[in-house]
């Protein structure tokens, strides 16, 4: 499992010491499984599984299969289901109905109220950067010049 934790860190770029910092625990503990010394506890692969949803178990503990659940990454603007009990599968309240399409004119109305309430704001702001996102799901950045 030493391997996996490795090609884990490696795949997603992240130090020992950051990483035991995400999971909650000692950086030591971390230290001594990289080195061979430990083996890795129940409470570690399950605090790491807890943190890391998208990592393989199977991958994790037996080295079977992919890294990850899904081969892709996921998008910006993929739905995550919440865990409230009162909420469904999407986030909305049980028995109401989900209102996918917002109406053009709700969004005026609060444009315009918005714009007028932060007018006198906007003159000593300045645009730090532009995000344009694409459908393909990759992005860019723009950053003008001051």
């Amino acid at each position: 499992m030493k391997e996996r934790l490795l090609e884990f860190l490696k795949q997603e770029n992240k130090s020992s010491a950051q990483f035991a910092e995400e999971i909650g625990v000692q950086a030591s503990g971390i230290s001594h499984i990289l080195s061979g010394r430990n083996n890795p506890s129940l409470d570690f692969v399950l605090k790491m599984l807890e943190k890391y949803k998208f990592l393989s178990t199977d991958w994790l503990l037996f080295g079977k299969g992919s890294m990850y659940k899904e081969p892709r990454m996921q998008s910006l603007f993929d739905d995550i289901p919440e865990t409230n009990n009162d909420q469904g599968e999407r986030g909305h309240v049980k028995d109401e109905p989900v209102r996918n399409e917002i109406e053009f004119q709700d969004v005026m109305r609060k444009s315009v109220t918005n714009d007028t309430q932060t007018s006198s704001k906007k003159q000593n702001e300045q645009v730090v950067k532009i995000v344009w996102f694409f459908d393909d799901n990759s992005f860019d950045e723009y950053y003008p010049r001051r």
